[in-house]
């Protein structure tokens, strides 16, 4: 009975130390995974944002694209401290599991010396026989040669107890030895990111001081983007106001020029029911890119007492990169902002997605598109020979955050 609780204790102990070496790896494998992610954003940004070109950007794309690869850098280095962190944990329980193995080795060697010497001490064939004929009775002879029996194999599990717990130790030794090694390459990685971090917050410094000097030219730079992006999202609105009139016009429903909400047939249900069901899993609007700027208010990379509003989200991707849609649906618009980029809205039931700054389209108003099609080449600027698509979401006239809509965007 006694024999029987230990095992079932030995048992338990296994098993939770498995589960949290498990545990452990999993949360590693995801760190891991992480960390990955970020360095391959950080080569990204250095490829898309700050491309090899004859004349440099104006100063603001510069400060905006050292502002996204500081943040990346800091998040790349709090996931590997996690990582480190995390093996430190692993490390100290591999010592602690080391020492424990060694005791009970320590253990099982007495125990089975002590064993071996009393077995040696009375191994020859005829005291085994005669502690036999010794036997009262039959009985008596039987529990005796039973007992004999049970105490060889118990010296043979105790010789593969042992050989079990250094084959152990050795594993766990070799797996304490790989972890040393990890965690060293980790400080050397996070060291080397903490000094190109400050590398970057140097010449951050050094260009807010350059912007500072010269402010009115900032202020200007930053008036005209904003011009910019208010005719944008004025047309991008107006447009969709008209669709909405054109659309509820077509299936015999008179609205005013004014309605806020397209009249769904059975057909523009379905698919805007579709749609709504993929929240969190629609594709990009390219194929490759970064997120160089997020939905919503914002503050100002150089004062951060003014704040911006963005209506949509900013891409950088490739040069030749083609935009594709996010989900099938009918080309209701095409922009055209004087003196700026072409543009293409899509209807998704009463969705709306819309993919401005493109140098050339590949579909027209009217056209049904289905999912990752392709609608046209991003603009790619020759100042400073960055590629940007902005894209826009929006459920009739109500906009929308196209991050909470588009997979891990």
């Amino acid at each position: 009975m006694i024999n029987k609780l230990f095992l079932i204790l030995i048992c338990c102990i296994t098993l939770s130390t498995v589960t949290n070496t498990y545990g452990q790896t999993k949360e590693q494998k995801s760190l891991e995974a992480k960390r990955e992610k970020l360095q391959q954003e950080i080569l990204d940004i250095n490829r898309l944002l700050f491309a090899e070109k004859k004349e440099k950007g104006n100063v603001l794309d510069q400060m905006e694209a050292l502002d996204k690869k500081i943040s990346v850098r800091q998040q790349l280095i709090r996931v590997t401290n996690q990582q480190s962190n995390l093996l430190n944990r692993k490390i100290n329980a591999n010592i602690r599991s080391i020492s424990r193995l060694n005791k009970e080795l320590k253990e099982v060697k007495d125990s089975y010396a002590t064993m071996i010497r009393k077995s040696y001490q009375s191994k020859s064939q005829e005291s085994r026989l005669l502690f036999l004929l010794s036997s009262t009775n039959f009985y008596q002879a039987f529990k005796r040669l039973q007992y004999m029996q049970q105490y060889t194999e118990y010296r043979k599990e105790q010789g593969l107890q042992i050989a079990s717990k250094k084959e152990e130790l050795a594993l766990l030794n070799k797996d304490l030895n790989e972890e040393r090694k990890v965690k060293e390459i980790l400080i050397a990685q996070n060291r080397k990111a903490k000094n190109k971090l400050f590398t970057e917050i140097k010449e951050q410094k050094e260009l807010l001081n350059s912007i500072r000097k010269n402010e009115s030219k900032y202020t200007n730079v930053i008036n005209k983007k904003k011009k910019e992006a208010r005719k944008i999202d004025k047309q991008i609105e107006g447009l969709i106001r008209k669709a909405i009139v054109a659309s509820n016009k077509s299936i015999g429903k008179k609205t005013k020029s004014t309605s806020a909400k397209f009249l769904l047939t059975p057909e523009a249900t379905a698919v805007a029911n579709s749609f709504s069901a993929n929240k969190g899993k629609l594709i990009w609007p390219v194929e490759k890119g970064i997120k160089s700027q997020g939905f919503g208010i914002y503050k100002d990379a150089v004062y951060p007492g003014i704040k911006h509003q963005s209506n949509g989200v900013i891409i950088a991707t490739d040069q030749g990169a083609k935009a594709r849609a996010i989900f099938e649906g009918e080309v209701i618009a095409i922009l055209a902002v004087p003196g700026g980029n072409k543009g293409i809205q899509i209807k998704h039931g009463n969705f709306i997605s819309t993919y401005y700054n493109l140098s050339e389209l590949f579909v027209k108003k009217g056209d049904k598109v289905t999912t990752k099609q392709e609608l046209g080449i991003v603009y790619t600027n020759r100042s400073n020979g960055q590629t940007r698509l902005k894209f826009y979401l929006y459920q009739n006239t109500t906009r929308l955050n196209p991050e909470e809509w588009v997979y891990q965007l």
